[in-house]
């Protein structure tokens, strides 16, 4: 009883009927001044032009959100498009929903009327014996039980109310959604936001990651060293790479608070020395090998070059710790070449699941390339080619 009651304590209950009963507003004004048959004809005919008129769809968008949907039901609300019509599929569907509105609305509003013309002459003929006038169902008196069929009326009145408010909504939703070609370009758009956000997220783990694994091994290898000179230079390594990290995040974040304005001022491949300096600066043994044209590589490929280098690096770091590393860099034949090589120590983590690889293979596949990693003859590999086109 309660669950069957629940409905009428809902604003978007009423709120749904009277979005029903505005349809036939002007219409019926126009039938009290012109009570011609060819009124209602002629008013259906101006409706259907009307949804031709590409902003009636957000004038009717606007009213179905507020109206129909409620302000708790956010996916419903989402679902009906405040959009001026851009296509006559669009329009089509625009004047199918102006029709159905109406004659809904005139419907559910006769319906209405009458159940409650109905209740007051049955209640009046039960105890006067005379109808009050109005309903089109005759009903005769006096007979007292007319007092005990009068509330049927009025359930029937808040069924319609109830029912007619969930079949207007789903009409809503069909017609007022979005059209395929919006809903494809709405996945589109979530797509590349998804894209966006997990770029941002490699940058970011790539560049923090890369601070702070400089910064703690030159930490401990000062603390170990007890040399103040060494101290020194550790300590310069540490702010250098820090700063470096700050300009990134820098960049990050300003992608995030303006998204429509285009990236600048990453790091590309001309700038790899710092990355190699501060990898010697932790101890490293880095023997770079730099061939081709490297100023020329294509934004887009030494920026996520440089990135791969940099998670490369930090791995080794990390990982390994203060061995060996042999960097190359080959540009030729239209394609970019980085390979990372090191010395795998015993006991170091062999595995190819890190979020890091992962990373590295993500953004040499999302540039057309491949990229290798794992080991490979007693050291440990990375691999990447990335087209220049």
């Amino acid at each position: 009883m309660v669950r069957m009651l629940r409905p009428f304590t809902r604003a978007v209950t009423y709120t749904r009927w009277l979005h029903l009963s505005m349809a036939i507003v002007w219409p019926a004004l126009w039938l009290f001044i012109d009570e011609a048959w060819w009124t209602v004809g002629t008013a259906t005919v101006l409706l259907g032009l009307a949804g031709l008129v590409p902003a009636m769809r957000v004038v009717e968008g606007l009213q179905a959100r507020l109206l129909l949907t409620g302000h708790r039901d956010g996916s419903a609300s989402a679902e009906i498009v405040v959009a001026p019509s851009a296509t006559w599929a669009d329009r089509g569907r625009m004047a199918v929903w102006l029709e159905a509105r109406l004659f809904l609305g005139a419907l559910v509003s006769h319906l209405s009327v009458q159940l409650l013309l109905l209740t007051v002459d049955l209640v009046s003929t039960a105890f006067s014996g005379e109808r009050a006038g109005g309903a089109f169902l005759p009903v005769e008196g006096p007979h007292w039980w007319h007092a005990v069929l009068a509330p049927l009326p009025l359930v029937l009145a808040a069924a319609v109310v109830v029912g007619s408010g969930h079949l207007i909504t789903r009409i809503a939703l069909r017609l007022l959604g979005p059209s395929p070609a919006e809903r494809l370009a709405a996945l589109e758009e979530r797509t590349e936001q998804l894209l966006e956000r997990t770029r941002i997220a490699r940058e970011l783990h790539d560049s923090i990651g890369h601070a702070l694994t400089v910064a703690v091994v030159q930490a401990g290898a000062a603390r170990a060293a007890g040399d103040p000179a060494f101290t020194d230079r550790a300590l310069g390594a540490i702010e250098e790479t820090g700063r470096a990290a700050l300009e990134d995040l820098e960049r990050v974040l300003g992608v995030l608070r303006e998204s429509e304005k285009p990236v600048s001022g990453r790091p590309t491949l001309v700038d790899a020395d710092r990355l190699l300096d501060s990898a010697r600066a932790s101890g490293a043994k880095v023997d770079a090998e730099v061939t081709g044209p490297v100023e020329s590589v294509p934004g887009p490929v030494s920026r996520e070059g440089y990135r791969i280098l940099q998670e490369s690096l930090t791995n080794v770091l990390r990982h390994a710790g203060a061995v060996p590393v042999h960097v190359r860099v080959h540009v030729a034949d239209g394609t970019l070449v980085l390979a990372i090589r090191n010395p795998l120590p015993a006991g170091a983590p062999g595995s190819g699941r890190g979020s890091g690889l992962r990373g590295i293979r993500e953004r040499a596949a999302l540039l057309g390339g491949r990229a290798r990693t794992g080991p490979d003859e007693g050291d440990w590999q990375v691999h990447a080619e990335l087209p220049l086109s």
